[in-house]
């Protein structure tokens, strides 16, 4: 939100007070409380006259350090709030005669005691950001509406990435972003995950702890700060020292919670009936069917929208028309050995039982006035289960847990953007600030189902709303976009924006959902969609089964799935580091070569883990151009090397695609290729590549640990538990072991 006129003036209607100086600092349990009068104090008449801002210095982690801002205090205090689970800290507060200090781990805040106002975050040294003369503001916009703004110096060259799942260009400088969640497809500024947190490659992150709108001008408005602003009357914001990108986001997901592990199921191949197609029983096994039949490996069949019957959407009821036997159904289903999604959302239409029963129970949102709260976008009469009851969650959960007894195995939580703020919730929740928390309501509320009742190893949704905090309910998905290139690249910028903002998980719709893609397209988007985390075959008003675009199509399909299934040894650690670190699968190229210049803007390649670079063809001729940093890599499907940095320009077939393996890195493949839950340790072969004299490496697949290294014109390698055979492969060569094997030499050319 914009409040000024170019750089002097306000904008019509709009009142400005800015901290002008420290009139004291206090300290009292571990934070320092800063007065700042909004005009200079030089004679007591001036002590009469406000506002003052309030500002408090505190901590929640090392190197975390937050700032309070608040004008009134007076309003009852209204949730929700986001859940923080920070590890605590203790701070060291200092003084001298210029500036207070708190400093949590290497991170300090600093205050100016004297002159005008001035507060900057540093560490080592060096100062980070920092906010000073008209930065800080409290602002009254043309409806008298009162907000209290922040703006943060952007040091020359800093770029800024994350605040969510963004379809625009990564590099956020020069973009408005409103964090308000929104149904807007994959093609406008409009998003369904809007984080308030976003990265820098300046060391910092920032986080805005607010769950409703928060409205961000980043170098816009002042094109060299990041203003945020939001409609309160008290902001905190926390600002986290990496100092690199993968550090900010480690120390990030520690404050808002990290994923949870997906079951490695769930890494195989998604099959859905698509949207609006029309499909029973008989449609749903001829998928089956026809995927094995070709040899394609399928882990889960996902049931869309019309397993219930029209208009009922949701009573949780299969259509007894087209499914009249769904427990039967299921159990044929599981015999294939496959896993079943079933699509749910929020809503309840009007003509499903459910909702009069949880209108006379009173779990739907309701308006002011005691009614519930309905219109008819998406379903008719439609209402919203009002999940800030616990009552209602419960009441929600049963239904679920039924189709669990049934043999469903996941759901994909569809919807939860779309929240009204003319209504009153259960708990008194402030609707603006409900209006994004939602979605972590909903989904948590799913979740713990899955967790309860399918345990802890084995939950997993397919959501496409979050807001910060979400990121523990994977996985998430890009929502709606259509079947063109441009739509591909959008989708990825978003899974990789999503990732930035301390998402491990992310898929898209493999072909796009709106529209059928052309056999070209569609080939093209196997490829990438089958060497992201996640991977599901869906459409919107036509199917995504292979052969109903050309054999090829079958050909590539088969190609990538066993692909991915090869590389689940090393997938699946990826995952892990997702899990217990923050740091996501599909990787921003910055997040692993922030010192190198060229990777800072680039959005149509990616780090798969962090030893492979995948970079999608978005043409139906094959010509991609893609940047390789420092060093020889090695073309993972040929073997050909590459030698960075430069710009790279080939032509691809439809059976190959660019995929890089960095040097110096150990690629353990497994050998299993038509499903995804198999030991990956059994069988496992090392695939080392450019590792130079002295390196070693250590690799882990499961519960056994490897180590390799060179040693003159010889890879040495070491197992902590060979039960299992094993192998060692580098330049064409190979030598395996059998069982029990705890050391193998494969000598190497010289060089």
């Amino acid at each position: 939100m914009k409040f000024t006129d170019g750089y002097w003036l306000l904008r019509e209607g709009v009142t400005a007070a800015y901290p002008a100086e420290v009139l004291d600092v206090t300290e009292s349990d571990g934070a320092l409380e800063i007065h700042a009068p909004t005009r200079p104090v030089r004679s007591r008449g001036d002590l009469l006259k406000g506002p003052v801002l309030t500002v408090r210095a505190h901590t929640p982690m090392p190197d975390v350090i937050g700032l309070t801002l608040t004008h009134f205090t007076g309003g009852e205090p209204r949730g929700p709030e986001f859940e923080l689970t920070g590890s605590g800290a203790t701070p060291r507060i200092s003084y001298d005669d210029e500036h207070a200090t708190l400093t949590s781990g290497e991170l300090s805040v600093r205050v100016a005691r004297g002159g005008p106002w001035h507060v900057e975050f540093l560490a080592h040294g060096r100062t980070l950001t920092g906010s000073g003369h008209k930065s800080t503001g409290i602002m009254r916009d043309a409806t008298g509406a009162h907000h209290l703004r922040e703006q943060l110096v952007l040091q020359v060259g800093t770029s800024v990435y994350g605040l969510g799942e963004r379809f625009g260009p990564l590099v956020k400088n020069g973009q408005v972003v409103d964090i308000w969640q929104a149904d807007g497809g994959t093609c406008s500024e409009q998003a369904y995950k809007n984080i308030p947190f976003y990265l820098t490659d300046a060391g910092y992150g920032v986080f805005v702890d607010h769950p409703g709108k928060v409205s961000f001008e980043v170098a816009s408005e002042v094109v060299s700060r990041v203003q945020f602003s939001a409609e309160t009357q008290e902001l905190t914001y926390y600002v986290v020292y990496g100092p690199t990108p993968k550090e900010i986001l480690r120390k990030y997901t520690a404050l808002t919670g990290r994923p949870a592990l997906p079951p490695a199921w769930s890494f195989g191949l998604w099959l859905s009936t698509s949207f609006t197609t029309s499909y029973d029983e008989k449609t749903v096994t001829s998928f089956i069917e026809g995927m094995r039949e070709r040899e394609l490996p399928l882990s889960v069949f996902h049931f869309d929208c019309f397993w219930m019957r029209e208009f009922h959407w949701c009573d949780f009821q299969w259509d007894a028309r087209v499914f009249p036997d769904p427990e039967g159904m299921l159990a044929r289903l599981k015999a294939r050995d496959l896993r079943v999604s079933v699509w749910i959302n929020p809503y309840i239409a009007q003509r499903s039982p459910l909702f009069a029963e949880g209108k006379a129970l009173g779990h739907l949102l309701k308006r002011p006035d005691g009614s519930v709260w309905q219109w008819d976008l998406w379903q008719p009469g439609m209402a919203l289960v009002d999940f800030t009851s616990p009552a209602a969650r419960d009441w929600y959960a049963a239904k679920l847990e039924a189709l669990l007894a049934q043999g469903v195995d996941c759901f994909k939580t569809d919807f939860g953007e779309r929240v009204p703020l003319d209504v009153t919730w259960s708990d008194g929740s402030d609707p603006e600030r409900m209006h994004n928390y939602y979605t972590y309501l909903y989904n948590r509320t799913v979740f713990e189902v899955l967790r309860k009742h399918r345990g802890e190893a084995e939950a997993v949704l397919f959501a496409r709303s979050a807001t910060a905090g979400s990121q523990q309910f994977p996985v998430h998905w890009g929502g709606d976009c259509e079947a063109t290139y441009e739509s591909m690249a959008e989708s990825l910028r978003g899974g990789l924006s999503l990732g930035l903002s301390g998402f491990g998980f992310w898929s898209h719709d493999i072909g796009g959902f709106e529209g059928t893609p052309t056999p070209a397209l569609f080939k093209r988007w196997l490829a990438f969609g089958l060497l992201s985390s996640h991977s599901r075959l869906h459409g919107s008003n036509s199917y995504r089964v292979p052969w109903l675009f050309d054999e090829e199509s079958v050909e590539v399909a088969r190609h990538f799935i066993r692909l991915k299934l090869r590389l689940m040894p090393y997938l699946y650690e990826t995952a892990r580091t997702a899990h217990t670190e923050g740091v996501p699968m599909m990787r921003a190229m910055v997040l692993e070569f922030p010192d190198d210049p060229g990777c800072a803007h680039l959005e149509r390649q990616y780090m798969l883990g962090p030893d492979l670079l995948v970079a999608p063809v978005f043409s139906d001729e094959g010509d991609v151009t893609y940047y390789v940093p420092e060093g020889t890599w090695t073309h993972f499907l040929t073997g050909e090397p590459v030698t960075g940095p430069r710009w790279v320009r080939e032509r691809h077939a439809f059976l190959s695609v660019p995929l890089l393996v960095r040097p110096g890195a150990v690629i353990p493949v497994g050998a299993v290729d038509d499903r995804p839950d198999y030991d990956h340790a059994d069988g496992v072969t090392l695939r080392a590549y450019g590792l130079g004299p002295g390196d070693e490496t250590t690799v882990r697949v499961g519960d056994v640990t490897f180590t390799v290294v060179r040693e003159g014109d010889a890879l040495r390698a070491a197992c902590s538990d060979p039960a299992a055979p094993w192998a060692l492969a580098a330049a064409g060569h190979e030598v395996r072991a059998p069982a029990g094997t705890r050391s193998l030499t494969l000598g190497l050319e010289p060089a």
